[in-house]
This record gives structure tokens, C-alpha cells and sequence, in this order.
């Protein structure tokens, strides 16, 4: 039985671009998946199937009820919880914004049943915490337990589920746990659709894929076909890309001598849940340190504090660049050392603006410029736009790009200014094989020139080159954490 079909079909996107489904059939019985390059069109076709795209020409299908589960759900979420926190109208209750019970239980679930699938997910112990305190991966999977929970027709196969992207910023084992429970849900008849940029993320229950370039499908048809087929060869293939980044503003500004961060003893708890109890951490000069721990393990939540956003770094003993945390400085004297990329951020970025005042903002660390750019920094702006293949794309409203895409532009207004302390918090989440390749490239450039790097990743392979010291985060047995620091083997 066809579910859906396209034939010659241009569906409208923004700026007057269109998406082209030359022919594309989805029946029962099958299981699809698509891949493809950053701009390519991939969440566009999520779009697509979930009926949210106008039609400028051609036969496209009726409608089918559909669940789509992307970065923008995330980010949609995210701005309720903003409003909610920050309406003039707040009830008690409402101060911390949502927590996670409160969504899950939000369309008057049963908690017994909301509660089973958070523990189906392994994230039951996060109950009580507030939504923006999760972590990236912890997100997402509470975005598919609201899914499941509210929507029991899902698991009776009445409806489409399309997952855009639904790996990123999950722990190893996580996306082990997923993948088998994506198994057990086609296993049930569940009606799927996976878009991922990563090929080893394709599902192995996937019988059919569909490669997508320049907002057109390529090819499509059985998996081993696409698969062998030259096109997906080439998108796979990483070449080596020798970057020369385009120079500083200015003169790298010295640093206080002595450790650019320390800290003794630290303790962060959300009530009576303890994140992280009892870290002693001191960053040396010419340390490149790798964070590598599971979900919700705390990693993000350390970086928060270096970068000054976490309130709890008041009640620590913290030195930031020399200065304790809470001596007076302002945030912004913390943030003109850091170039920063994170998942926080990157649904933090909800201001309108085009591609290029982003990268323009890396010089004064807002989101959103609010500042006259010089001539000076308009044309570094730009020279990063040409760096990173996205030169037509710098007049275009940022949110009209992919997230790929965007991710590329937010890891350019890091680098922007050559900090002295670049934090790189899961960097390439969203990005295809070759401009992987093209970031590690760029750091490992910055970092030749003396700037330091904090990385996390979930991804060994992500990894840049010069890293010296891994912090992990290793689970006790208890509920908590110890903390293992090593120093590299280089070379």
C-alpha cells in the first residue's frame, strides 16, 4: 500500500528556493532513511512529509498524520520555557520554568506511565530538574518520550514518525539504547522515517534510503543500490583541506600569568539532585583538554561555569583567568577570552538577524549585534563566510539555513576573533563528512597559533589533533560521578 508519493514535485521553502522531489514513493512495509550534505534539503523534506510545505508544481501526496522530532522542536521548546520564565506575570511555580514532569505530564498523562518511559530512556532521575538544565542529549530524549506518551497511535502504526537528526548530542551508549529501541518500535509496525548526516547512523533496519543534494533528491530506492552507488562515495569521502584562516582583529591580548582556570572542591546541585560533587580542576597554560562522560554526566554544566553563564559559580571557589569568580568582574571581561560553540547556545540563538551579523557578534560575545561593525570586522566576517562555502548565504536571515548550516555559522563567530580560549561543546553536531573534516582542520590551525581548546564530543573520530589532557567523567555506582584526569600520549 503506498502511504505517500511525489512526482515532479517543487514544494515552497524560503527566499523563493524550492525543494525538488523528482519521484519518491514510501510504502508499507518499508523502513526509510535519508542522508545528504549541510544544505542539502534534509529537514526541508521533514517538512515535507509532515505536510508543512506549500506546493508550487507537481503530484505530491495527501495527507498523513505525522510526528516530526528535530533540532527546532528543541528549540521550539526551548523558547516556552524562556517565556514562560520571563513573562511579568509569573506564579511561583512558574520562576524555574518547565520542569520535566511538568512535560510530561502537561496534556494530564498518567505519571505512572510518563514515569516508565523516561526510565525506559534511562533519564527517570531527572523527574524533578528544569527543562534548560538538561543537557543536549537528555533533551532530545525527552522529546521522544513526550512523543510516545502523547500519542499512543504512534505505536499502533496510524502515524508517521520522522526523526530529523536523532543521534546528535546523545552518549555512545545512548545512541546503542536508541537505535535498539527504533528496532523494537519498527518491530511493532511503527512507521519510520530517520535523517541523519552521519552514515554509520543509518539504521540497520532501514530498507530503503534516499540521498538529497543542492535541495533536490539525488537517487533513492533500496538501501545496498543507493549505498553503492558513486554519488554517496563521494559525500562520504573526506578530502584533506589545508584551511588558512583569516588573521585576528588584533593582536592576541595577554593573560594573567598562572592557571587560566581553577577550581577546588566544586559542588553544583539542582535541589537535592548533585550534579557534580567535589571536582578539583585547574587549567594550565598550553593545556588542550578533552571532557568525555555520558549524558548528563555534568560536562556542559562545567563548561557553563567557565564560560560565567552558570549562577552557581558564584557559590564556588572559582578562578576564571586569574580573578575569582565573583570578585567583581563583569561577565563580559570572562567572555572576551572565550570563543564558544554548544548545543546551549545554539538554541539560545533565537534573535532575528542574517548569517552575517552572527559571525559579527563573535567580536562583542552577544547574541545579536547591537553594536555599528567597523569595516575591519565586516570584511573578517566575510572572509569566514568565503572559509566555510557559504559566501551567497551572508544576507539570508540565519534561521532560514539548515542547522548544519547554521552550526557552521555559530563555530565561525567562535573563531572569529582567535580567542585565547576556544570551548567546543559537541561542534559538529549536524555537520556532513567534509565539513567535519573542514572544523577539526580550523582548530587544529587555531590551536598551532597558541589558541587553547576545551572539547566534548560523543564522536572519538571528532577529536581534533593537540589535545593533551582528558578529563572523564566516570559513573561510581552510586549515582554519582569520580573524576579521572590523564594526562594524552601525543603523536
Amino acid at each position: 500500500m503506498t502511504l505517500l508519493q511525489w512526482h515532479s514535485a517543487r514544494l515552497a521553502l524560503r527566499n523563493d528556493q524550492t525543494l525538488f522531489l523528482p519521484d519518491l514513493t514510501l510504502s508499507s512495509g518499508e523502513c526509510w532513511a535519508f542522508v545528504g550534505s549541510n544544505g542539502s534539503g534534509k529537514t526541508a523534506l521533514a517538512s515535507a512529509l509532515c505536510g508543512e510545505l506549500g506546493v508550487r508544481a507537481g503530484l505530491v501526496p495527501g495527507a498523513l498524520k505525522a510526528v516530526r522530532l528535530s533540532f527546532e522542536s528543541q528549540q521550539q521548546l526551548g523558547e516556552r520555557d524562556f517565556q514562560r520564565r520571563n513573562t511579568d506575570m509569573l506564579r511561583e511555580e512558574e520562576e524555574a520554568g518547565y520542569s520535566v514532569a511538568s512535560l510530561m505530564l502537561e496534556e494530564g498523562e498518567e505519571e505512572g506511565a510518563a514515569r516508565a518511559l523516561l526510565a525506559r530512556f534511562g533519564i527517570e532521575t531527572l523527574w524533578d530538574r528544569p527543562y534548560r538544565y538538561l543537557s543536549s542529549g537528555e533533551g532530545r530524549k525527552l522529546l521522544l518520550a513526550r512523543a510516545l506518551l502523547a500519542s499512543p497511535e504512534l505505536l499502533a502504526s496510524s502515524e508517521l514518525l520522522v526523526l530529523d537528526e536523532p543521534f546528535d548530542g546523545l552518549d555512545q551508549g545512548s545512541r546503542h539504547e536508541l537505535m535498539a529501541l527504533l528496532v523494537e518500535l519498527v518491530s511493532q509496525g511503527q512507521r519510520l522515517v530517520v535523517i541523519v548526516n552521519r552514515f554509520d547512523e543509518i539504521p540497520p533496519f532501514a530498507t530503503h534510503l534516499g540521498l538529497l543534494g543542492e535541495l533536490s533528491l539525488l537517487l533513492s530506492g533500496r538501501r545496498e543500490r543507493v549505498l553503492a552507488s558513486p554519488e554517496v562515495a563521494q559525500l562520504a569521502r573526506s578530502e584533506a583541506i589545508p584551511p588558512e584562516l583569516p588573521p585576528p582583529l588584533t593582536p592576541p591580548e595577554p593573560l594573567p600569568p598562572g592557571p587560566r582556570v581553577q577550581m577546588r572542591s566544586l559542588r553544583i546541585a539542582y535541589g537535592e539532585q548533585v550534579v557534580i560533587d567535589g571536582l578539583d580542576w585547574t587549567i594550565e597554560p598550553e593545556q588542550h583538554w578533552q571532557l568525555v562522560g555520558p549524558n548528563g554526566a555534568g560536562k556542559s554544566t562545567l563548561l557553563s561555569l567557565i564560560t560565567g553563564d552558570h549562577p552557581q559559580g558564584y557559590s564556588n571557589d572559582l578562578r576564571l583567568f586569574g580573578r575569582q569568580r565573583g570578585s567583581g568582574e563583569s561577565i563580559w571581561e570572562i567572555k572576551r577570552h572565550i570563543g564558544l560553540v554548544s548545543p546551549a547556545l545554539h538554541l539560545d540563538y533565537r534573535v532575528s538577524g542574517s548569517v552575517l551579523t552572527v559571525i559579527l557578534s563573535g567580536f562583542y560575545d552577544s547574541i545579536g549585534l547591537y553594536t555599528r561593525p567597523g569595516d575591519r570586522q565586516l570584511a573578517l566576517a566575510n572572509q569566514w563566510l568565503v572559509l566555510l562555502g557559504l559566501k551567497e548565504q551572508g544576507g539570508l536571515p540565519f534561521h532560514s539555513l539548515s542547522f548544519g548550516q547554521q552550526r557552521l555559522v555559530l563555530i565561525a563567530r567562535a573563531l572569529v576573533k582567535h580567542p585565547p580560549l576556544l570551548i567546543l561543546d559537541e561542534p559538529l553536531q549536524g555537520l556532513d563528512p567534509l565539513n567535519r573534516h573542514l572544523v577539526r582542520a580550523l582548530v587544529g590551525r587555531l590551536i598551532g597559533e597558541g589558541t587553547q581548546l576545551l572539547f566534548v564530543s560523543h564522536h572519538v573520530e571528532d577529536a581534533p589533533p593537540g589535545l593533551t589532557h582528558r578529563l572523564s567523567f566516570v559513573p561510581d555506582g552510586m549515582g554519582g560521578y569520580d573524576y579521572l584526569q590523564e594526562r594524552l600520549a601525543l603523536g
